[in-house]
């Protein structure tokens, strides 16, 4: 394979990573916090770093085919966090570099699980930083979900391929013609989650890190009690509406402009995602205020901002679910594996791929009394192969088989069993808090050891990258002729 378009594009990449640390840089020059320097200086060598990549390789774009687009998938979220995490080694918060690339690698990927204790003191660098770490990697993580992972036939994707007309090997074209009215419809969520915080109190600089958490549904929050720190329903009840908004397919929202609300009856998985959350949060309501002797609003409020988050897989909390009984945290675990929508920034088992095994599971029961009748499958009133309902079993299979080993093994490194089970499913599910006393929502990810911390960024990264995509490099077919 010819690598230099691979190097071009993490050039471009990595050089505008390095424009974005200018902003935290300039937050703390105006807080006089002396981290701008860090900023400062990582941001150019980053820079020039990316800047000799490009020179390097200029010329090479027009190369790029959809085997490099695997690649790049996979790389780019590797090479962004090794140089999103200097700032974090070289502030005054003074991280090793595997717990530096662990929080990079967790903005990143959206997960929002983090190392960093104190934040209610940190400076304002870091906390913005930690913010546009999410905001890049939303972005990044639904040019992959509608350009590359149909093309790759990840777990049933291929049911979204956005152009189906467009049969050529190119990845960068189908990419670039999705890409601006995507981010034009990420970057309008944003601004109106900010000005709903800034009006109903939040600073506007806690505003903006809440707005970029939430919409790409990462979850870093400036306060190490999270959203609970600001004990406003206003706030809890505004991320709830916007993290909903952020689980959905960025595409219906660029639909709704073209088609009007019509576009929303088309997507069934819309409907029966919105179902999904809107039964566990009954559950947990009636859980809170019959057996735990919460007052019904507040037990619906408590419900719905902390099942919303953790299907959302924001990772936002507002109080530790952990202790709300065994039934609540098994509830929690199971929403944990329930992600929200195709072509969202969630993680994740994808909410179609539940839709594609239910139907399935349904015409293989019905298949028992009526052998001889012949179903079709359909979704959206689109028929589709077995092939896509294999690709989903496989997907799944491989899913909950990673997450066993990477549980296993983090259960070597001295972790206690619900530890190392609900903080893999949460790293590879890009969730973020897991339950326990060790990396529940009252706790971080800090007490781990170097090993376990490893083994947490491949399963935010695993996840990230729907499996496959990073499966699929290590084939030796794939680099052949």
């Amino acid at each position: 394979m010819e690598l230099r378009p691979i190097f071009l594009v993490l050039g471009l990449l990595v050089s505008t990573l390095a424009l974005f640390m200018f902003f935290p840089a300039m937050a703390d020059l105006v807080a006089h916090h002396e981290d701008w320097k860090v900023f400062a200086i990582s941001g150019l060598v980053t820079f020039f770093i990316g800047m000799l990549f490009v020179v390097g390789n200029r010329g090479a774009v027009s190369h790029i085919t959809l085997r490099h687009g695997f690649v790049l998938t996979s790389l780019s979220w590797v090479v962004l966090s090794a140089f999103g995490a200097l700032p974090f080694v070289f502030s005054h918060l003074g991280l090793s570099y595997t717990d530096a690339f662990f929080e990079a690698m967790s903005g990143l990927t959206t997960t929002g699980a983090t190392v960093i204790v104190g934040l209610d003191n940190a400076p304002p660098g870091i906390l913005l930083w930690r913010a546009i770490l999410h905001g890049i990697g939303g972005i990044g993580i639904i040019v992959m979900a509608v350009a590359v992972l149909p093309s790759l036939r990840v777990g049933g994707m291929q049911f979204f391929r956005m152009e189906s007309s467009d049969k050529s090997e190119k990845f960068m074209p189908k990419a670039a013609q999705m890409a601006m009215s995507i981010i034009l419809a990420y970057l309008a969520l944003v601004l109106a989650c900010f000005v709903a915080l800034w009006i109903a109190g939040m600073t506007p600089f806690d505003a903006i890190c809440h707005a970029l958490a939430t919409i790409s549904t990462g979850g870093f929050s400036t306060k190490d009690a999270s959203v609970g720190y600001f004990a406003n329903p206003w706030f809890e009840w505004i991320i709830v509406v916007f993290m909903l908004s952020g689980a959905l397919p960025l595409t219906y929202y660029v639909r709704l402009t073209r088609e009007g609300w019509e576009a929303l009856a088309k997507g069934s998985q819309i409907w029966t995602f919105l179902t999904v959350v809107a039964t566990f949060t009954g559950m947990l309501t009636l859980w809170l205020w019959f057996m735990r002797d919460v007052g019904f609003t507040e037990a619906l409020r408590m419900a719905a901002f902390n099942i919303t988050s953790i299907i959302t897989t924001t990772g936002f909390v507002t109080s530790d679910f952990s202790l709300w009984g065994d039934f609540a945290m098994m509830v929690f675990l199971l929403a944990a594996f329930t992600g929200g929508c195709t072509g969202s920034t969630t993680g994740s088992i994808k909410i179609f791929r539940w839709q594609v095994l239910t139907r399935y599971v349904r015409t293989q029961l019905a298949l028992m009394y009526q052998p001889n009748r012949v179903f079709t499958l359909k979704y959206d009133q689109s028929s589709y192969s077995s092939d896509v309902v294999l690709s989903v079993i496989m997907f799944v299979m491989v899913y909950l088989l990673s997450t066993a080993i990477l549980a296993l093994a983090v259960s070597l490194t001295g972790l206690d069993f619900l530890s190392s089970l609900s903080g893999v499913a949460a790293s590879i599910g890009n969730v973020g808090p897991g339950l326990g006393n060790v990396v529940g929502p009252c706790c971080t990810f800090e007490p781990l050891n170097d090993a376990a911390i490893w083994l947490m960024s491949l399963a935010m990264l695993l996840g990230r990258l729907e499996i496959f995509t990073l499966l699929i490099l290590l084939t030796p077919n794939f680099w052949r002729r």
